[in-house]
């Protein structure tokens, strides 16, 4: 040990002696450092388990979305759309690999370079909701969603471009607001989901409600007793606990019942395995499972939720940047990173996935751990792409509950409106900022989950703004924080 001692002299003998010294005491140390160095040399033994730690914070939050959304259209649940469901499920974890992958390494000025870790952004779940209100659902509504997330990622990707002269439009108090209003927007659909799902015939039955708040308590508990990779891993723990407790129900509980006009029908909570049996081991990604639809009711207000996505995605790079580095993000970093985000998504329209974007909450993984190493990350977006050749896999997820998916949906959400409540409260809460926060709330969110109000009003005010509470606020935000004077 008394060579340790030497490396308090500053010359190039002793640093020799130092390496030595760490290499004789085994790579410990050294493989340590390489996890806080982004470019560091890691053995892969001791990369994919923390590569397998960001995939399953993320893991169920990727394909939440896609499940609320095939929903809200009509097509999941039955037998017509089993095989396309999979489909789906499948290309969304492929496209996250691949996505975060271009993220890491970067193909010229696409990607930032940074440890994010890329998938199916829940953001857009309240704007896609209101499309699919306002269309009637179905595959051709679907097909809409497609069309309009390749034209808005399109256009994001060339909103990368600009990011230096446009960061000034979104400080705290405008993405916190924003973050907010999404917040807002998905409680419902999360406690819909906590029923049994709106279309369920049991829907707020006491089986559903019961392994709904099962769900809940056990994520609880895993976050807030245990800790390390089973804390990080409370949600997808949560989940596995619902699947068995959903198995146990269907052997003492009855698995149908009867409506009111003697129709029966099998009841939400019951686990369909022969979708599980009948879905193929591997099976390379389907390109365009569902044809792209381009709709004016559906791509007026997703383009200005592209807006607010790439203003979340600098939030996330940010963060990332100074929570696991210690540095502010440089515009490279952002300008590329929002580029991918915006390319990204459009490749996941083209694979029937909904927009791909920054995961929040790998970024509160990386400022808790501070381990940025790019080829840890990698190891875990090669899991992911793995697991987009196995239907089975997909079929698993397709399904779940949505009691089960509403108990961890309901923390999720909610999670977010308290991230946006952290983002505002970063700056100041001056009389300036509560006028925004108020008005784009009050006046914005309330347009949009009030949308009769504006049944008279021309046909494209009513598409952007009616139905969902997140663009209206966001432009109520942007546009106050443009025009009231600054504080002095």
């Amino acid at each position: 040990m008394g060579q340790w001692k030497i490396t308090a002299v500053h010359t190039q003998a002793a640093e020799k002696i130092y390496i030595r010294g760490e290499k004789r005491m085994g790579k410990e140390k050294i493989t340590d450092q390489a996890m806080y160095d982004f470019y560091g040399k890691m053995p892969l033994k001791r990369a994919i388990p923390l590569g397998l730690q960001h995939v399953l914070a993320m893991f169920v939050g990727n394909l939440t979305p896609l499940l609320i959304i095939c929903g809200a259209c009509g097509i999941s649940g039955s037998e017509e759309f089993a095989h396309l469901q999979v489909c789906l499920l499948q290309n969304a974890m492929f496209v996250a690999g691949v996505v975060t992958l271009v993220q890491l390494y970067a193909i010229g000025p696409i990607g930032g370079k940074v440890p994010i870790i890329m998938g199916t952004s829940s953001g857009f779940i309240g704007v896609f909701k209101s499309v699919a209100d306002t269309m009637g659902g179905g595959l051709a509504t679907y097909g809409a969603i497609m069309g309009a997330s390749i034209l808005g990622g399109l256009f994001e990707s060339v909103l990368g471009f600009f990011i230096k002269p446009l960061r000034k439009f979104f400080p705290a108090v405008v993405t916190g607001t924003v973050v907010l209003s999404i917040g807002l927007s998905l409680i419902s659909v999360g406690i819909n989901s906590f029923g049994g799902g709106s279309g369920a015939k049991d829907f707020g039955s006491m089986e559903n409600l019961l392994l709904a708040i099962f769900v809940l308590v056990v994520i609880l508990t895993v976050k807030h007793w245990t800790n390390g990779m089973a804390s990080n891993s409370a949600i997808l723990i949560g989940i596995i606990a619902g699947y068995i407790a959903a198995f146990v129900m269907s052997l003492v509980l009855p698995t149908t019942g009867i409506t009111a006009d003697g129709a029966e029908y099998t009841k939400a909570w019951v686990l369909n395995w022969d979708k599980v049996a009948s879905a193929n081991w591997f099976e390379i990604p389907k390109l365009m499972p569902v044809k792209p639809v381009f709709d004016m009711r559906a791509i007026a207000p997703v383009m200005i939720m592209f807006i607010v996505t790439a203003v979340e995605t600098v939030g996330d790079i940010s963060g990332v940047i100074m929570g696991g580095m210690d540095r502010e993000a440089t515009e490279e970093e952002l300008s590329g990173g929002v580029m991918c985000d915006g390319l990204g998504s459009t490749i996941a329209a083209l694979f029937g996935v909904l927009p791909n974007t920054s995961f929040s909450q790998n970024v509160g993984l990386v400022s808790m751990t501070k381990v940025v190493n790019r080829f840890a990350l990698s190891t875990g977006a090669v899991f992911l792409i793995l697991c987009g050749l196995i239907p089975k896999l997909g079929a698993i997820v397709s399904i779940m509950p949505q009691a089960v998916l509403g108990g961890a949906a309901v923390m999720m959400f909610s999670s977010i409106v308290i991230s946006g409540i952290q983002l505002i409260t970063k700056e100041p809460l001056t009389g300036r900022n509560l006028s925004i926060v108020s008005v784009a709330l009050g006046v914005g969110y309330g347009i949009g989950s009030n949308s009769a109000i504006l049944a008279n009003a021309p046909q494209m005010i009513s598409l952007i703004f009616g139905g969902s509470g997140i663009v209206p606020a966001a432009v109520v935000a942007i546009v106050l924080n443009i025009l009231l004077p600054k504080d002095k």
